[in-house]
């Protein structure tokens, strides 16, 4: 970066940082929320599969789901650790909320966070069986997938460089649960499959925010997100329609 050239300038154009040390603390502000949100929700993730492993009805589903329950907080211990080099105290954050708290099933957050906690407002509802958990599973790992496209390109590179490394078993998990959802309409569980599909849809929604976002306004300019909230629902709407479609729902 040449000296006359101000960081948000570089940033804006494609520019990177590589240490904490030479972040602007808006630019601070800014990544720590949105590593705070991944990490939260995969840690709420983690502890919502863990419960759905005694709903599997078999061997196989019960390995995918321990997966699912695993890598999920193995990727909330990586990027943790990156927070941890700002200065986060990494073991009393990972104790500070209670992960497997639900609400109640009837209950309609919107995309409102609480009280501190950063996860994504669909990781507080809770899970109704093993349909309920595939569906859910595959709606929100297809939309980590759209994320993911985002995350990886992220402007502080140590961080985009874990989530190049976790973007792959993200995919996994989201084909884990397409295999299972075959397995449960070949087995004629499509209307329990459609009424946990009118359920979680509109929640995994939710968590890609607003259109004309002023957030994404400010992470743009610093090279934080790159596709409007707006663009990546609409990826995510047209690649579950496709997915939904070929297993003819």
């Amino acid at each position: 970066m040449s000296e006359t050239m101000n960081i948000e300038d570089y940033l804006a154009q494609g520019g990177v940082l590589t240490a904490p040390g030479n972040v602007p603390a808006r630019y601070r502000g800014e990544l720590l929320r949105l590593m705070s949100s991944f990490v939260d929700s995969e840690l709420a993730a983690s502890a919502g599969f863990a419960s759905s492993i005694n709903f599997a009805p078999g061997i196989r589903e019960r390995i995918a789901a321990s997966r699912i329950t695993l890598e999920k907080a193995d990727h909330a211990e990586r990027v943790l650790a990156v927070m941890g080099d700002f200065g986060t105290d990494t073991r009393r954050y990972q104790t500070q909320h209670d992960w497997a708290a639900r609400v109640d099933r009837d209950t309609d957050l919107g995309a409102t966070r609480r009280e501190g906690d950063m996860r994504l407002s669909v990781f507080h509802y809770p899970i109704n069986g093993w349909t309920d958990a595939v569906v859910m599973n595959v709606l929100q790992g297809l939309a980590t997938g759209v994320q993911m496209t985002e995350l990886t390109r992220v402007s502080y590179a140590p961080l985009a460089e874990v989530f190049r490394e976790i973007a792959p078993r993200e995919a996994r998990h989201a084909e884990l649960g397409l295999e299972g959802l075959a397995r449960i309409v070949e087995n004629g569980g499509q209307s329990d499959v459609q009424a946990s599909l009118a359920y979680w849809r509109p929640r995994v929604a939710a968590g890609f925010g607003t259109a004309k976002s002023a957030r994404y306004a400010t992470q743009a300019r610093f090279g934080i997100r790159h596709t409007p909230n707006e663009a990546l629902l609409a990826r995510w709407e047209k690649l579950t329609n496709e997915h939904l479609a070929a297993l003819g729902l």
